[in-house]
């Protein structure tokens, strides 16, 4: 019995690693194909490579809880490989996809899919002991991180020989584990745990709406908003500037945003521990919020490519801001409410996945072509620094009221919780 639940573990993560892989295998080609259709218009592809990544993130903010809602209703199982079958299709679909509507509806398809991941990590509850939760959580980390390097270089290379090639590789890797999770995958819910379908626990707004209950919670929100939509912005142009500003092929798309996974890694795996304990966790918001800062100004002010490539690992420091952040944040809720916050914190940065590829897209769109003026390729990284600014503004001017003591206690029954 336990090793069938330790296949079914491994099952998952290979399927969450696949979720992210396809996503970083496509980052690279994705705005030569979308150019493809667009007279290889520069400022015209940007503006759709917003849409498209927006559009595929709106749609696993809105289908997530969905999915996640009709696992508890039918069971993981049918759910998960369901996902896995629609995310196949989708790719053949964008593979060959003749016109820029089929290649629309591929990625409409590919967000619902994607949208998979609240019930395989429900799977991973069900099936392993309390006491290993996050032992298994913390690969799922480790599958995602893995994606995100693995994904993008592997999609540079086989798209420097066909810009079609990485949708066919990813509906095949879909494919492989749909026919393999037939077979190895049992159900994980129990008849008699499942419940019935609820539209109103299937929805994202209503967690959001809560934070504003917390005005210290709040302000620190709104600090995580603004590091992750700089994030996004980031994201979204990587690919347009790398291609428009120093000629990049999908390979060196790839490398490059691998060399950012890989620093990422480094900083998250390794440095953040070193750090964290030196430097408590509001100097080190503040300092990773410093080097962020300064991380995208100079990648905005970049004038050849392999500036890239130095900036990456220093700019990488920004990584220890965030967990300080959501360690002061969890310090001011009680134990309760803890789930409950974080839930409310993934609906709000699935907006920003909304949000932050739109900003960055048009202002390239706006200012990357060589016929702009003013001619400011840099401008979607400008303004990404800009944000950062604001988070930490918003940060230091909380300092002063964020207590140094544990988190409260539960609260009266009186008190309105986070749902």
């Amino acid at each position: 019995m336990t090793d069938k639940k330790n296949a079914s573990v491994a099952f998952i993560m290979v399927t969450l690693l696949l979720d992210t892989l396809g996503i970083g295998i496509i980052i690279p080609v994705l705005p030569r194909l979308l150019g493809s259709f667009l007279g290889n218009d520069v400022s015209l592809t940007s503006r759709y490579y917003g849409v498209f990544i927006a559009v595929y993130a709106a749609m696993q903010f809105v289908f997530a809880p969905i999915l996640g809602g009709l696992s508890d209703r039918f069971g993981r199982r049918k759910v998960i490989l369901s996902s896995l079958f629609g995310g196949s299709i989708d790719y053949f679909l964008m593979a060959a996809a003749p016109a820029l509507p089929w290649l629309f509806a591929g990625r409409v398809v590919s967000g619902i899919s994607g949208a998979s991941f609240s019930a395989a990590t429900a799977y991973i509850a069900d099936v392993t002991p309390p006491e290993k939760r996050a032992q298994s959580f913390g690969l799922v980390g480790a599958a995602f991180g893995l994606g995100f390097i693995v994904g993008p270089a592997l999609g540079g290379i086989l798209g420097h020989y066909h810009v079609r090639l990485p949708f066919i590789a990813a509906a095949t890797l879909n494919l492989l584990n749909f026919g393999y999770g037939l077979f190895v995958l049992p159900e994980s819910l129990k008849p008699e745990d499942r419940r019935p379908f609820s539209w109103k626990r299937a929805n994202s707004f209503s967690s959001i709406k809560n934070l504003a209950k917390h005005p210290i919670v709040l302000g620190l929100t709104g600090t995580l908003v603004a590091s992750s939509l700089a994030q996004q912005i980031l994201q979204s142009t990587w690919a347009l500037y790398g291609q428009g500003r120093f000629g990049f092929s999908a390979m060196d798309v790839g490398v490059s945003l691998a060399v950012v996974g890989v620093a990422s890694a480094i900083v998250q795996g390794g440095l953040l521990r070193v750090l964290m304990p030196r430097l408590g966790e509001r100097r080190a918001l503040v300092v990773g919020t410093l080097f962020s800062i300064a991380g995208f100004a100079a990648f905005g002010f970049s004038s050849r490519g392999w500036m890239l490539y130095a900036i990456t690992f220093p700019f990488a420091i920004r990584g220890i801001a965030g967990p300080a952040a959501q360690s002061l944040l969890t310090s001011q809720v009680g134990p309760s409410e803890q789930g409950e916050l974080q839930g409310s914190l993934t609906s709000l940065m699935s907006v920003t996945a909304i949000v932050g590829p739109l900003i960055g897209t048009s202002l390239f769109s706006r200012f990357g072509d060589l016929a702009a003026k003013p001619y400011l390729p840099g401008a979607p990284f400008f303004a990404a620094s800009a944000l950062d600014v604001v988070g930490l503004i918003l940060a230091v001017r909380l300092f002063s009221r964020i207590s140094a003591k544990p988190a409260p206690r539960e609260r009266e029954s009186t008190d309105v919780p986070l749902h």
